[in-house]
């Protein structure tokens, strides 16, 4: 068979019944190869850190750059994906990120970092509503559920190998800062080659796909806070309520890990600094698929209390100099962001329909990234003038307290949080 026709008739499997499954997995590599870009830069941080001469309390703001323009990106992509299509959104994104790579491997200074960062961010958010609705529409209705986690598992998966990849690349080949985004151009290429013949359909039409109600309140805006159809409100806000601390938790291990390393545990390796990354992110994976079967309540409850967990094993890291202690905090909070998401992506595609999915997406990515750009800024400044240790027990305390408060929100709402689906 040509892939000519592979595409034709995958395309006729869109329209008229279910496609293969392996098309399910190819439609979630978009997602996976933009998160590759997503963390690709954390272990360099350290070596831009040393030739640039920037502070820890620059360092978070370089880093929440990257969630200044995913925010924006959210306002924007799921609603026009929802309008237009998936392809029209993930291609131009794709494109972005290429730009970034090309502008990370020749930074001369902090300006470049940041446009960087903001493109990153950019395309990220395109990808997190626009590819991730895209999973969910390649398997069909009835395959929903098994959307939902390949498309958080490969968000997860692709935001650990980027640090793993940079860690060994940058360590082991000439052009410590260029290597690792020549490698992540190849992926984000094969990513469009999968974009261009992706079973979904090329429009998704006018973004109604609500009730009556929903149109009523101005469904019709290209630009807005993304929000949920009328009935969902209250599935998006326990997702967000475990997802936000969790990738809040695992944001501020990406942002100030290298430099917990290099400063309290004696180690400046870039490898180090991106196993480490890895192992969260490989941990939030792995939890997905050990939890797929269990309850969403079970699910989400879980997420919370590892989130929680991870915070104080953050604090017990900075203050023994321990390598288990962080080790153990990346993977407990690797664990809570990867229950988190699952949780709120499967209630998200239990109870809203296709024609506002994307947006949903966004939606809960808003109310995830919104603390995640913000609190991590304010440690990395909050550490610049007490320490690095005070300003770290600060944070992890206060996250813990969030994420407990996530979890008392599920637990609380147990009739509100259906088992399956």
């Amino acid at each position: 068979m040509t892939t000519a026709t592979a595409g034709v008739r995958a395309r006729e499997a869109a329209d008229g019944g279910e496609v293969p499954v392996r098309w399910i997995w190819l439609a979630a590599w978009p997602v996976t190869a933009v998160f590759v870009l997503s963390n690709a830069a954390t272990p360099l941080y350290v070596l831009w850190q040393r030739e640039m001469g920037f502070s820890r309390g620059t360092l978070t703001v370089v880093f929440a750059c990257y969630i200044a323009g995913l925010l924006g990106s959210l306002l924007v992509s799921g609603v026009v994906s929802d309008r237009v299509g998936r392809k029209p959104v993930l291609l131009p994104a794709l494109g972005l990120a290429l730009v970034a790579c090309l502008v990370f491997a020749t930074a001369g200074g902090v300006g470049a970092l940041v446009a960087a960062r903001l493109c990153t961010g950019v395309a990220v958010g395109a990808v997190v509503s626009a590819g991730m609705a895209a999973v969910t529409d390649v398997a069909g209705p009835g395959r929903r559920r098994l959307a939902a986690l390949l498309a958080s598992c490969a968000m997860v998966s692709g935001a650990g190998l980027g640090p793993l990849l940079a860690g060994v690349l940058s360590e082991t080949l000439p052009g410590p800062t260029v290597t690792v985004f020549a490698v992540e151009a190849v992926l984000l290429a094969s990513a469009v080659a999968v974009v261009l013949r992706m079973p979904v359909r090329d429009a998704r039409g006018d973004g109604d796909g609500g009730s009556d109600g929903d149109r009523g309140r101005g469904v019709g805006g290209w630009v807005r806070v993304p929000g949920v159809p009328r009935g969902a409100g209250w599935q998006l806000a326990l997702g967000i309520a475990v997802f936000a601390p969790g990738i809040t938790a695992t944001s501020f291990v990406l942002s100030l890990g290298p430099s917990l390393l290099a400063g309290l545990l004696g180690t400046g390796s870039r490898v180090v600094s991106g196993a480490l990354a890895f192992a969260m992110f490989l941990c939030a994976t792995g939890v997905q698929f050990a939890v797929r079967r269990l309850g969403r309540r079970t699910v989400l409850a879980a997420g919370a209390g590892a989130t929680a967990l991870g915070m104080a094993a953050l604090v017990c890291a900075v203050h023994t100099g321990s390598v288990a202690a962080l080790a153990g905090a990346a993977a407990l909070a690797g664990a809570g962001q990867g229950m988190g998401q699952l949780g709120g992506l499967s209630l998200l595609n239990s109870a809203v329909p296709g024609a506002r999915l994307a947006e949903a997406n966004a939606a809960l990515n808003v109310g995830g990234y919104l603390p995640a750009g913000l609190l991590p800024v304010s440690a990395g400044f909050l550490s610049d003038a007490v320490g690095l240790t005070t300003g770290a027990t600060v944070f992890g305390t206060a996250l813990a307290g969030l994420a407990l408060a996530g979890g008392g929100v599920v637990l609380l709402g147990r009739g509100r949080v259906p088992s399956a689906g």
